[in-house]
Order: structure tokens, then C-alpha cells, then sequence
């Protein structure tokens, strides 16, 4: 698989990631939207109102220059509606479109991304295998807790669940990278949320339809239990986002407490989205929550000024080269552009940047050895020599003369 990121077919893999990364924000962006929708619309019904009849609870909405009419029926209505919209596709595409964003970048990638040597001497089979089942185990030992007698416990089950996000978070910490330990605590949080929905909630609502159907009378039960999955789902929104989002901030992943912030953003999506359902519910605007939030993020602002997870200079040089960096490192043009990397990027892309207003390497990427351009060779050749994006604004004066010499070695490498 790494002779897609090595020969002719490293654009097309490129753009392939690019698009399946477009489809999972597209997907994702339209099952946060109707989930914060509903919970909003959920916790704002008028129950009070003399006409609602068998239905729990009604409200008239505005948008677009129309009106809206919107009745909840705590069970079904007395007759099943010809038509039915069903809200479950965004979830199942989200999912799918992540794990393919997974595969593409932590696994294919899994000697760059996924694997910490420092942290654990493992296979990239191994490493594989553990991301694969983590994230059915995760599901396996949240329903088992859900379908518990902790299920008639909401506050306590809550509390469980955050304390499994924990323990997974610094487990993840001790054999995967910052990055990808943050990513994967995220796609294991998704899991969850998506599996709620295929294998919960709209089965529950298919039983109900079912007996309206037969007409029997729906058991309230399927209900009562879907809205707890759809409760969990919506606190846990917040912190995904910013998980699958923490690879842009070494701040965030690179920290030694990097599991300890992401326990925090968990907690920091607790408060922010009470202070939303208290305010949707109309039953004021919880200040406290705010003063949280605010206590969460500068407590994550100290944990980030911890030193980064990184090698020491001499620890780097003396690291043996994995087989693809071998090909790197001994192909035509590598000293040339090892001079090019040093003098053009190194002053930003080091343990200690030397360029004003940079306090620590950008994404963590270090370039200041031999061994490290080679571990980075598609990142270098993609941003520096297929595209301008490095420098930025190319404030080193790059050459072209310079970027060509770069795709030259990493193509040589590919052939």
C-alpha cells in the first residue's frame, strides 16, 4: 500500500483522500445540523396548550419566509402518515466516509501517523488491529452498560461513559501518536454515537411503526430508550468535532498530556451544550456554565505548555530508518534536497523554531535531521513541490529551481 504514496498514483491518492475527507465534513455537517435541530426543537415544544390533543407537545417555527407547524407525539399519531422522513443516513455516512478517512490516513499511513516506536515497539499489522478493534469493543461495552440496570441511572451511566472515554483516550496515548491517539479517541466517540442510531434508535422506531401498522398499541419503552441514545449523542457532538479537528494543533495532540486535554474538551462539551438545552428548554441561561467552559480551556491552555512528545535531537539521529524512508534516503537528489529542506524550512520545522512569532514546529513536524525529511518525504513534496503552500507566503524564498528539485527525488524514490 505505501507504493501509493511513493509511485505515479501519489496525486490521484491525494485527491482521493481529499474527496472522501470533502464527503465525511459534508455528511457530518448535515447529522450535526438535524441533531442539534431536534434537540433544540425537542426541549422548546408548548405542552401546555389546550388543542395539542394526543400529541405531547406542538410549536409554530418561522424560516425561509414560511411558516411551521411541528407536533410530537410522545409514542405515534392515531393513524401512520402516508409519507415518513427518516433521519438516519447522515449518521451511517458520517461513519463510513470517517472510517475511510481512517484507513487512508492511519492506516496506509500507519509508519508516519499511526505507530509510535518510542511508545511501543509494534507491527503496522498490530497497529491496525488495535485501531480496528477498539472501535467495536468501545460499542460492545457501552451497550452492555446502556442495555445495565444503569440504564434507569442517566447521571451515573453519563459519568461511566466519560470515565471509559478516559481510560480509552490514555490507552490509545500509549502506543499510538498524539495525533493519532486524539483522532481515533474521536472515531471510537462516533462509534458509539452512529451505532446508537443503526442499532438502536431506528430500530426501536421501526417497532413502533411496525405496530401502528398491525395496530397494536407501540410500547412506550422503545421510545424512552431511544431518547437516552439520542441524549448521549448529543453531548458527545462537541468533543468529536474537536478531536477529528485536533490534528491541525500540536498544542492539543503533541502535549504529554494530550489524554488529559481531551478528557477536559469532553467535560467543556458537557457545559457548553447544557447551557443550550437549559436555554432551548426555556428554563433560563445557566451562567455557571459558562464560568465552566472558561475554567476547562485555560486548565487545557497550562496542560499544553507542557514539552511536546518528540524525540531529542541525538535520539533522532540515532534512529534506524523504516523500509520506506530507506527509499527515500537513498534516492537520487536526497542530499540536494536534504540542503534545500535545512536552509528553506528548518527554521520553523525545528525542536526550537528560530523564525519570529513561532514557538513550536507547525502540525509537530520536524525537519532538521536527515531521517526526518526522509519520514516526511509525501508532505514535502506535496506542499513545497507539487504545490507552493511552504513556505508560507514563501516568506524563505523557495526556488523554483528548488521545488523542482524536490518532485525530482520524490519521483525518483517512486520509480
Amino acid at each position: 500500500m505505501n507504493d501509493l504514496l511513493t509511485g505515479n498514483f501519489g496525486l490521484i491518492w491525494d485527491w482521493l483522500a481529499f474527496a472522501v475527507r470533502w464527503l465525511h465534513v459534508i455528511t457530518a455537517i448535515a447529522w450535526i445540523g438535524s441533531s442539534f435541530y431536534f434537540i433544540a426543537l425537542d426541549l422548546g415544544l408548548r405542552r401546555d396548550g389546550d388543542d395539542l390533543g394526543d400529541a405531547d407537545g406542538d410549536e409554530w417555527q418561522v424560516h425561509g419566509g414560511g411558516f411551521y407547524h411541528i407536533r410530537k407525539y410522545l409514542v405515534a399519531p392515531a393513524e401512520m402518515p402516508e409519507h415518513l422522513t427518516w433521519f438516519k443516513w447522515e449518521s451511517y455516512w458520517t461513519w463510513l466516509s470517517g472510517v475511510a478517512m481512517l484507513m487512508i490516513v492511519y492506516w496506509v499511513g500507519g509508519e508516519l501517523y499511526l505507530i509510535d516506536q518510542n511508545k511501543a515497539e509494534l507491527a503496522l499489522w498490530q497497529g491496525v488491529l488495535i485501531s480496528a478493534l477498539s472501535l467495536v469493543t468501545g460499542w460492545v461495552v457501552y451497550d452492555f452498560l446502556c442495555k445495565s440496570k444503569l440504564g434507569e441511572n442517566p447521571t451515573l451511566l453519563m459519568v461511566l461513559l466519560f470515565a471509559l472515554l478516559v481510560v480509552m483516550g490514555y490507552c490509545y496515548n500509549l502506543v499510538f501518536t498524539g495525533r493519532a491517539m486524539m483522532l481515533h479517541l474521536g472515531a471510537f466517540t462516533a462509534t458509539i454515537m452512529t451505532a446508537n442510531v443503526a442499532h438502536v434508535i431506528i430500530p426501536n422506531q421501526r417497532i413502533v411503526v411496525a405496530d401502528l401498522k398491525a395496530g397494536r398499541k407501540p410500547d412506550p419503552k422503545y421510545g424512552k430508550i431511544a431518547k437516552l441514545r439520542s441524549t448521549h449523542n448529543n453531548y458527545l457532538t462537541l468533543p468529536v468535532i474537536f478531536l477529528m479537528l485536533s490534528n491541525h494543533y500540536p498544542l492539543a495532540f503533541a502535549s504529554q498530556y494530550n489524554w488529559l486535554i481531551a478528557a477536559l474538551v469532553f467535560l467543556m462539551g458537557v457545559s457548553i451544550r447544557h447551557y443550550f438545552n437549559s436555554m432551548h428548554a426555556r428554563k433560563g441561561k445557566p451562567s455557571w456554565t459558562i464560568a465552566v467552559t472558561v475554567l476547562l480551556f485555560f486548565a487545557i491552555i497550562l496542560l499544553s505548555k507542557a514539552p511536546l512528545e518528540q524525540t531529542s535531537l541525538e535520539e533522532e539521529e540515532a534512529r534506524a530508518l523504516t523500509p520506506q524512508e530507506q527509499v527515500f534516503a537513498s534516492a537520487e537528489g536526497f542530499e540536494d534536497v536534504s540542503d534545500i529542506v535545512m536552509g528553506r524550512c528548518s527554521m520553523c520545522h525545528a525542536r526550537e523554531p528560530g523564525y519570529d512569532g513561532i514557538r513550536r514546529a507547525p502540525k509537530n513536524v520536524l525537519l532538521e535531521t536527515p531521517s526526518e525529511i526522509a519520514k516526511h518525504a509525501h508532505e514535502i513534496y506535496l506542499q513545497a513541490g507539487r504545490t507552493v503552500a511552504m513556505p508560507p507566503a514563501n516568506v524563505s524564498y523557495m526556488e523554483a529551481e528548488e521545488r523542482a528539485a524536490i518532485v525530482a527525488w520524490y519521483e525518483a524514490a517512486g520509480r
